[in-house]
């Protein structure tokens, strides 16, 4: 494989969407060509009723359609989560869409959920020769209008029910018009409610548990956490993902495309969803397992994801601008973390 050093600039030199696109088929053909490597056992846990063998995972967005999952596997990940997906194929938004922040080591997307649709992402899933965690990530189709969203995550549920190790219900995209109403008041009590009705009729039919992770906005309000809090432990939601990207434009608005439309990503984020991630730990007092995203860009930055109450972290943005040694980094600094845990005065263990 090409240093990343090298690879970089000239990755950087394309069009982001390219660039991306280029990459993923890098890993679908490595994983075709080579057999995938067990995931490394550094720090393992046991969390919703799976064994993480370690606690970095790749976040969604990267492989939409679950093309590269075992050359991606390469890379030493715990976990790998696919997707956004949706239960019809749909182009997303117009291009172009993505954008390099490169002063402030941040991506912007508007991407609004392009993917093949579920149907095609099930067949990959089931195709990988990689048998370690796979999370798929489900949204809803842009046309499906927003009081009937439950109908496109339980289609998406029933599909991949079977297939995926653990599923992430995102109801925090930018890019989806109304989305984020989702973690809101009533339509967040119905979603869950209609979600762990479903979760158990499958669980029953299919012989099988398959658990249930909601993707929260790091946009929300105090009181939005409360609600979140409290929702999560009401509807036994398994897990909680803290954060998605950030509409904010704190600190790059007057950077070149600092102001276009979308989520932001990347070094910007990582203070915001840190503080989300701690509020929301102390609301859940362990109750609920905690995979922390967005702004990880080095081995330091998983270790205090980890000290504000995650047991999980999941990378994107900084391998766009570290590259695959951000994960071994992550892989030392979170079981050196987990390590001093278990070792520390006062810490069970």
């Amino acid at each position: 494989m090409i240093p990343y050093c090298l690879a970089r600039p000239a990755l950087f030199a394309l069009d982001p969407e390219t660039a991306h696109d280029l990459t993923i088929r890098a890993f679908a053909t490595l994983g075709r060509m080579l057999p995938p490597p067990e995931p490394p056992r550094r720090a393992p846990i046991t969390l919703m009723g799976l064994e993480f063998p370690n606690r970095v995972g790749l976040a969604a967005g990267l492989d939409k359609n679950g093309e590269a999952i075992d050359g991606l596997a390469r890379l030493g990940f715990g976990f790998i989560e696919v997707g956004t997906v949706t239960p019809r194929p749909q182009p997303g938004n117009p291009k172009p869409r993505l954008f390099r922040l490169p002063q402030a080591r941040a991506l912007i997307n508007r991407m609004g959920f392009n993917n093949d649709g579920v149907d095609a992402l099930v067949e990959r899933a089931r195709a990988r020769r990689w048998r370690g965690i796979l999370g798929i990530n489900l949204g809803k189709n842009a046309d499906t209008p927003i009081e009937r969203a439950l109908d496109d995550y339980l289609l998406g549920l029933r599909r991949v029910w079977t297939t995926a190790d653990y599923v992430t219900i995102n109801v925090s995209s930018p890019n989806t018009r109304a989305l984020r109403e989702l973690q809101r008041g009533d339509s967040l009590d119905a979603l869950l409610a209609g979600l762990r009705e479903e979760a158990e009729r499958l669980a029953a039919s299919q012989g099988k548990r398959t658990p249930l992770v909601l993707k929260i906005a790091p946009d929300l309000e105090e009181s939005e956490l409360d609600l979140i809090a409290e929702k999560v432990l009401a509807y036994r939601i398994d897990g909680v993902i803290a954060t998605n990207t950030t509409v904010s434009r704190e600190g790059v608005a007057q950077l070149p495309h600092g102001q276009e439309t979308g989520g932001l990503s990347g070094e910007p984020l990582r203070e915001r969803a840190t503080a989300v991630l701690a509020a929301l730990a102390q609301r859940l007092q362990g109750r609920v397992p905690l995979i922390a995203a967005g702004g990880i860009l080095s081995g330091e930055d998983a270790r205090a994801k980890l000290r504000a109450g995650a047991s999980l972290v999941q990378l994107y943005t900084g391998l766009i601008y570290r590259g695959p040694a951000l994960v071994e980094e992550c892989l030392k600094a979170t079981e050196e973390e987990c390590c001093r845990s278990t070792h520390s005065p006062g810490q069970p263990g």
